[in-house]
């Protein structure tokens, strides 16, 4: 195996490992040996993919809600129980909301777009660093959006939130680069994932407008975004950080 995409007794934590994005990059990885700790809230969904991997024996799943910090606690000592470290974490959970413009947004549409989005990524980090920091490194990537390097015309509620995660894995950068730990993001464009399953977005002519509102003229695939997510995460990238990479078909290249 090329040593750049060799994850042998690396250790990850993933969160939203019940499809899209997330079971994608749990797949991938344990293929390439990495051991791994899966989280999402969709029981049937995180089976499946533990059902998926070609080393069932090394992944562990952990049924939970990332807006709890309890979650974000309990899959760190989960890593560190079964595996002894944790090199890698993916914070991936998220959700969209229905179609709103800026005056249309209600505070339930606030309150649960920054439980998850955001505080599910700030736990995410405020347990996995620690446990980095032990290890002398580690590498944190968090699943942000487009919509967190720009607006999103009736998306506010998200865009805030996406902004926030672009915000926190920018200042967890500088604050831990000096101890040998990544933080980075992705920010990609719309791929058909469960999380366009929103009023709005879930409809082949709703896709089918946004696709043109990229240079390349179509959504981007999931396995484009892992196979970047891979990339990223790779053994030999050791000196990116604080970036938040735009996977997007040169939308904000226009």
């Amino acid at each position: 195996m090329d040593s750049l995409l060799d994850f042998t007794n690396k250790t990850a934590i993933i969160t939203g490992a019940a499809n899209g994005f997330g079971k994608r990059l749990a797949i991938e990885l344990n293929k390439r040996g990495c051991n791994l700790v899966l989280s999402d809230i969709n029981k049937e969904g995180l089976d499946n993919t533990v059902d998926s991997l070609v080393i069932s024996d090394r992944a562990y799943s952990l049924l939970g809600d990332v807006s709890d910090e309890t979650n974000s606690k309990q899959l760190v000592e989960l890593a560190i129980s079964k595996f002894g470290s944790l090199d890698i974490a993916v914070n991936n959970a998220g959700i969209a909301h229905e179609m709103a413009a800026t005056h249309e947004l209600t505070e339930s549409i606030f309150d649960l777009q920054f439980a998850v989005n955001v505080k599910g990524v700030a736990f995410g980090m405020k347990y996995q660093i620690p446990a980095m920091l032990k290890t002398g490194h580690g590498h944190v990537l968090n699943i942000s959006s487009l919509a967190g390097l720009g607006g999103a015309p009736k998306a506010g509620a998200y865009v805030a939130a996406k902004h926030a995660v672009t915000g926190l894995t920018k200042t967890a950068a500088v604050e831990y680069a000096r101890y040998n730990i990544q933080v980075n993001a992705i920010c990609p464009f719309f791929s058909p994932t469960n999380i366009m399953d929103v009023e709005g977005l879930n409809t082949e002519e709703a896709r089918a407008m946004l696709a043109k509102g990229s240079p390349m003229k179509r959504l981007g695939d999931p396995q484009e975004m892992v196979n970047v997510m891979l990339l990223i995460l790779s053994p030999g990238n050791t000196y990116m950080n604080g970036q938040t990479i735009a996977i997007d078909g040169g939308v904000t290249a226009w």
